[in-house]
């Protein structure tokens, strides 16, 4: 039986968490920032549904990286003095893979607007 009353407090912390993100990261802001650029852009030239299926699946995907990535930053913090040789290593590779899911969501999104866009250049 789901329990109400520890599932709102599991959406609560879960809010919490994305609010203190959002706050402290520059770049959750950023990303967040050209999310709704590309929504608007969407909404304004109608997309298709199929083309809104990929650009909502590539900004969570961008948007949760950055999250995981602020996740893993705090744990590497935390064990600094005890594993020093690998928090930097550990924390290039997470801001690799925020990267990677930038640049796919980068090419998703020049392949969905591209042809609406197009026809203003020509």
């Amino acid at each position: 039986m789901i329990n109400i009353k520890r599932l709102a407090k599991s959406f609560k912390y879960a809010f919490q968490g994305l609010v203190k993100t959002f706050k402290e990261e520059q770049n959750l802001k950023l990303q967040t920032g050209i999310a709704i650029l590309a929504v608007i852009l969407a909404v304004f030239f109608r997309i298709s549904r199929l083309e809104w299926c990929f650009l909502v699946f590539t900004i969570g995907l961008v948007i949760l990286m950055e999250i995981a990535n602020s996740a893993v930053e705090r744990i590497t913090d935390v064990l600094k003095p005890r594993i020093n040789s690998y928090v930097k290593e550990i924390k290039d590779i997470m801001a690799a893979a925020v990267m990677l899911s930038s640049m796919v969501a980068i090419i998703i999104g020049l392949i969905i607007f591209f042809p609406y866009i197009r026809p203003f250049f020509i």
